[in-house]
């Protein structure tokens, strides 16, 4: 008989429930929140499963991984398209969710979640990180230059070891001011001596395929790594201008009766992605000086529709570029004819 499962999966247990062809519920229980336990409950209580679905969240791709290398049919469904339906029950508790989820799996109503391997994930984790040491520091750069500019000392524009040591040139006759910009100024350099290591740890995860993205203009290592390590498998997109929906550059769309009006671009996807595109895009159009097609048409629409419309554009336009490039296994292709933008 065949069976199908849902998965309702907190951080100490989860919630199973199996049923049958039609629906009904053949089994439930709880286990702990621990592959091994979950694989030894659907073997037992459900030999003939076809599906197993589990909704993402912070140990989806954990435990994804771990059935699929268990040898067990586990299937990855989006939580907003899970709660359209659970919504529906009257009573909410894990079980009744381990339920809904398992007919989800029967009656075949769901759409697939790509769940990217453990080394995109690993990536991911390593930019995450970086990101997140550059806003501190930069943070901390801002409250230096907030601290000093009320006693009417001011830094102007320095980076690397240039901020530090002019800050130090300005309170070096204040002692009042050592006192308390002191720590602020070796804070960050323990910060940017972090992020010099991360940025060590991000040159080796470089490959072929990174290298070819950094072909393009604009698009710098970090956006390069960024853009494999989000996309994971380019052979998911059967078009390649999916990209730009995929990663938020697209506008909505409400359209009902006689209401249809399109809105702003939908930031669904990866935030950090689709602001490192951002930033290239800007690059491209403002500081990059040798004509390619793509920088003529952002030209062309920042006269038109403004600058940071024309940004959004070319992002867009890079995230579809880099995803043919990477079907392709191709470097850009500069236009050799220069027409005016």
């Amino acid at each position: 008989m065949e069976h199908y499962v849902g998965l309702d999966v907190s951080l100490k247990q989860t919630s199973i429930c199996v049923v049958n062809q039609v629906g009904s519920v053949v089994r439930e229980g709880v286990v702990d929140s621990e592959p091994e336990a979950i694989a030894a409950f659907v073997r037992s209580k459900a030999p003939g499963a076809v599906r197993i679905g589990l909704e993402t969240g912070l140990t989806a791709t954990w435990l994804w991984t771990a059935l699929k290398q268990l040898g067990l049919p586990v299937i990855c469904i989006d939580a907003r398209h899970a709660k359209a339906v659970l919504k529906m029950q009257i009573n909410k508790s894990d079980r009744n969710d381990a339920a809904g989820i398992a007919r989800i799996m029967q009656t075949g109503w769901f759409k697939e979640v790509r769940v990217k391997d453990l080394d995109s994930h690993s990536v991911r984790a390593l930019l995450t990180s970086r990101a997140l040491l550059v806003k501190i520091k930069r943070d901390l750069e801002n409250q230096i230059r907030g601290l000093l500019k009320n006693v009417g000392l001011v830094i102007g524009r320095a980076k690397f070891n240039v901020f530090t040591v002019r800050a130090e040139e300005l309170i070096a006759d204040r002692p009042e001011l050592i006192a308390v910009v002191g720590p602020l100024l070796k804070a960050r350099q323990a910060i940017e001596r972090q992020t010099d290591d991360l940025d060590r740890k991000v040159l080796a995860r470089y490959d072929a395929q990174v290298r070819r993205f950094m072909t393009v203009p604009g698009i710098g290592p970090i956006t390069a790594l960024c853009f494999k390590a989000t996309i994971d498998d380019p052979a998911r997109f059967k078009r390649s201008r999916s990209v730009g929906a995929y990663v938020g550059l697209t506008t909505r769309r409400h359209a009902s009766g006689e209401i249809d009006w399109t809105g702003r671009i939908s930031k669904c996807g990866d935030a950090m992605l689709r602001s490192y595109l951002f930033e290239a895009a800007g690059v491209l159009l403002t500081r990059v000086p040798k004509w390619s097609a793509v920088k003529a048409w952002g030209m062309r629409l920042a006269k038109r529709n403004g600058l940071r419309k024309a940004t959004v554009a070319v992002a867009r336009k890079l995230a579809v570029i880099l995803h043919r490039m990477w079907i392709d296994a191709t470097e850009f292709n500069w236009s050799k004819k220069e027409v005016a933008a």
